[in-house]
């Protein structure tokens, strides 16, 4: 498959939404990113075909996985999701239709960020989502044995192989993403990140608040937020520390009520809002990530049913004493 062409949404026309462009591309997305993190792993290959499907069908284009999904999961090596990812582009054949992000650099058999790994890591993800080309290549975790010049240089040289349109970061500490930032600059513009991808929602806010929120500012590249929803936490389907008992993420939902605060204070808001506005708790949490200028935050479904109240968040305008109510029940994450 030759290197495609900008990627617009199936019925431009109809689509209901207001595209934006991430900065510094030709890459026009919906406000509300796809997580492919439950294909394969809590949806059945089936089940995550009928969530590509709605998800398109509502209108939207932008959908983000990694080399490393599932790998957490028991009898899981990674590769999953893409997997199940490409197999529903090759059968929609809609590839042209979808701005695609994947990421490398965590996976168990073949970590880091040296060049040989990422290129054979960049490999194996084509094949597995049966493209010929990367619209968003993140390099999700830093690797601190592979100095900044050198994951430049790897970065630039990923572009012009034409199987990368983009660079994107996730989990550098913020002295590090700044360092590639103004390394890229000086050394190959085609190595600048355009987009980061922090952990950031109602229920874990300062680290993107204090250290890469002015990084995102300062270099004018889109933020998707990742976690957005809290691992489920912020649906409003579980209420107290019972509700979480063998949930399939209750692991990770768990680290939220680690940090010695109350987290089902803010649950308790967010429903309240949602009643107000006749919408699911789901949609306002994904909606106040946006009136904080996320660009579009991810956020995965399991189940098709699931994709209505992610894409209502783009819709749904909070005003500003909502958004007031949320921060302050927020404020202590």
């Amino acid at each position: 498959m030759g290197r495609m062409t900008q990627a617009t949404p199936h019925n431009p026309a109809q689509n209901p939404f207001h595209m934006v462009t991430i900065p510094g591309t030709d890459l026009e997305i919906t406000p509300l990113n796809l997580g492919g993190n439950t294909f394969g792993w809590t949806s059945t290959e089936e089940e995550s075909f009928d969530v590509l499907d709605a998800f398109v069908a509502g209108g939207g284009n932008f959908i983000d996985t990694a080399d490393v999904y599932s790998q957490w999961a028991e009898g899981h090596s990674g590769g999953e999701s893409e997997t199940v990812l490409g197999s529903w582009l090759a059968t929609r054949g809609n590839r042209e239709d979808i701005v695609l992000a994947t990421k490398v650099g965590s996976l168990g058999s073949a970590p880091g960020l040296t060049r040989d790994v990422v290129l054979r890591n960049l490999d194996d993800s084509l094949e597995r989502l049966q493209t010929g080309v990367i619209d968003l290549y993140y390099y999700h975790f830093d690797d601190e044995s592979v100095d900044i010049i050198d994951q430049v240089d790897t970065a630039a040289a990923l572009v012009d192989s034409g199987r990368v349109r983009y660079i994107g970061l996730s989990n550098y500490r913020p002295e590090r993403m700044r360092e590639f930032f103004e390394t890229a600059q000086v050394r190959d513009r085609r190595a600048i990140p355009v987009a980061i991808q922090p952990d950031y929602s109602l229920l874990a806010r300062s680290g993107y608040e204090n250290d890469f929120q002015g990084i995102a500012e300062e270099y004018g590249v889109a933020v998707f937020s990742y976690f957005s929803l809290a691992s489920g936490l912020l649906t409003g389907k579980y209420r107290s520390a019972d509700d979480i008992s063998g949930a399939a993420r209750e692991a990770m939902v768990r680290r939220y009520l680690e940090k010695g605060s109350d987290p089902f204070g803010v649950v308790d808001i967010l429903v309240e809002i949602a009643d107000r506005h006749s919408a699911e708790p789901t949609s306002v949490a994904l909606a106040w990530v946006l009136a904080k200028g996320v660009t579009a935050p991810i956020a995965s479904a399991s189940r098709a049913s699931q994709i209505p109240a992610l894409l209502a968040a783009t819709r749904l305008q909070l005003s500003d004493d909502e958004v007031t109510a949320l921060d302050v029940a927020s404020a202590q994450f």
